[in-house]
Parts: structure tokens; C-alpha cells; sequence
């Protein structure tokens, strides 16, 4: 799908991935980007900068999407892309509570079910659209140190394969991002584990989508090496769990001291 002409909303729009891919559709000269983002002043300064239109949205709340969509048809008349990218991480195991555990689920899984009833059937009707969800290589793969984002993130992945199973044969560009650390306020911290394969810039990333959307590809892979992990996982499930329980040795040394 090519992005030239289109209107495109990115959810989380006012950093890290989003910034980027609000950037990066100005550049390749989408007709109008929404910024969409609870954090409405970075929202407006992007906005201003790309020359996009600014709107807040707490995408826990699907009310709030179907106002972000609602508010991009009346100015632009319709939704060509919608990039469900916002996301937030959560660290640790089974200290974390039912509260935390509630907000991150409804962040990273049900925005991307709020987002897709807001703007999937008009794709329907009209025969045509996009839809990307940002999740991450932990839904592929695990996040050692987060139960909760390894969970969400592999809900996301779940949501976006029967997104395409059930649209993607009906005019609907379904994709989904998995990459590993990307530089953003989620990785102050440089990334963790998630950077061994090195750390990637947003501004990547965000090249990266566009060139798989202009493909026609579900799922897009910043960091090849995903592949090659996934495909080790698949072949000795066993051997890739004793793998990472190395790794959580390595470098969470107090966790695994745990009693």
C-alpha cells in the first residue's frame, strides 16, 4: 500500500516509533497525519511541525478512538491508514498488580480491537485501507523481565494474524511491527536485553514500514535476526526455553537467586 495521498492516523504519535512514522508519511507525502496521543502538547508540536492536525487520545478509552476517527473523516473525509502504535511496558513478574496488569491490557490489546471497529468497516465498504499494529519481538519471542508485556505483546500479535485472516483478503493492508529495542522514552534505560542485537533509531524503523507497506507485507522485522530466533524456537521449543533461562541467569543474576 502506498502511503502517498493518504490520510493516515498514528496512535502514541508524539514519539519513539509514532514520531517517527508521522515524520516519515509527511515525507513520503501522505495527505494528511494524525497525531493522536494522551500527551496532546507533543502531540500539537509534532503536528505543527509536519503540518498534521493534533488530537488527544487516551486509547484505553475506546470512546476516545472513535471521537480521534470521528474527527479525522469530518476534516478529511476518510481513514486510509490507522497505525495502532501506542504501547507502554510494564516491568516484572508476579509482583505486578491487577491494576497494572489491567492498564497494560487495555493499552497494548484492546486499542488495536477499539481502533480496528473504528475504522475497519469503512475500509470494508469502501474496498480499501491500511492497518498496523506496533508490537514487539516479545510477542514473538519473550521479554524476560516483563510477564505483562510479553503478554500483551503476544496478544497483539494474535490480534493483527486474525485481523488479516479475516481482512486481508478484502482490500485491507494488515501489518504488524515486531522489532527489538528501539531508542525511545520506553528504553531509557538503553534497551536491556533487547539491545544485544543492537539498538535501532525510530527514523529506522518507521523506513522500514513504509517499504513493507509499499510491499504488501504482514510482518515487518526491523531487526532480522527475529527470524532466525523465531525459526530456532519453532524447530526445539525445549532447547530455545533452556536458552533463555541462560540469559535470565546472565543478566537478572537476582532473579534467578530468587527462593
Amino acid at each position: 500500500m502506498q502511503v502517498k495521498d493518504k490520510v493516515a492516523i498514528v496512535t502514541g504519535g508524539s514519539n519513539g516509533i509514532g514520531a517517527a512514522l508521522c515524520r516519515k508519511l509527511s515525507e513520503k507525502g501522505a495527505k494528511a497525519v494524525v497525531v493522536a496521543d494522551i500527551d496532546f502538547e507533543g502531540a500539537q508540536s509534532l503536528a505543527g511541525e509536519i503540518g498534521g492536525m493534533a488530537v488527544r487520545c487516551d486509547v484505553a478509552n475506546e470512546a476516545d478512538i472513535f471521537h480521534l476517527v470521528r474527527e479525522t473523516e469530518a476534516r478529511f473525509g476518510t481513514v486510509d491508514l490507522f497505525f495502532s502504535n501506542a504501547g507502554i511496558m510494564i516491568k516484572g513478574v508476579l509482583e505486578v498488580s491487577n491494576a497494572d496488569w489491567q492498564r497494560i491490557w487495555e493499552i497494548n490489546v484492546m486499542s488495536h480491537i477499539y481502533g480496528a471497529r473504528a475504522v475497519i468497516p469503512g475500509m470494508l465498504e469502501r474496498g480499501s485501507g491500511g492497518f498496523v499494529i506496533t508490537a514487539s519481538a516479545a510477542g514473538l519471542l519473550n521479554q524476560i523481565d516483563s510477564t505483562p508485556y510479553t503478554t500483551t505483546k503476544h496478544a497483539a500479535v494474535g490480534v493483527a494474524d486474525n485481523l488479516v485472516i479475516n481482512y486481508g483478503d478484502r482490500g485491507i493492508q494488515v501489518s504488524v511491527i515486531c522489532p527489538m529495542a528501539v531508542r525511545s522514552l520506553m528504553t531509557p534505560d538503553g534497551g536491556g536485553i533487547g539491545a544485544l542485537d543492537g539498538m535501532l533509531e525510530a527514523e529506522q524503523v518507521a523506513e522500514d514500514v513504509i517499504t513493507a507497506l509499499d510491499q504488501g507485507q504482514f510482518m515487518i522485522l526491523p531487526h532480522p535476526t527475529v527470524k532466525d530466533y523465531l525459526q530456532m524456537k519453532a524447530a526445539d521449543y525445549d532447547r530455545w526455553i533452556r536458552g533463555m533461562q541462560r540469559l535470565r541467569s546472565k543478566h537478572f543474576p537476582d532473579q534467578s537467586s530468587e527462593k
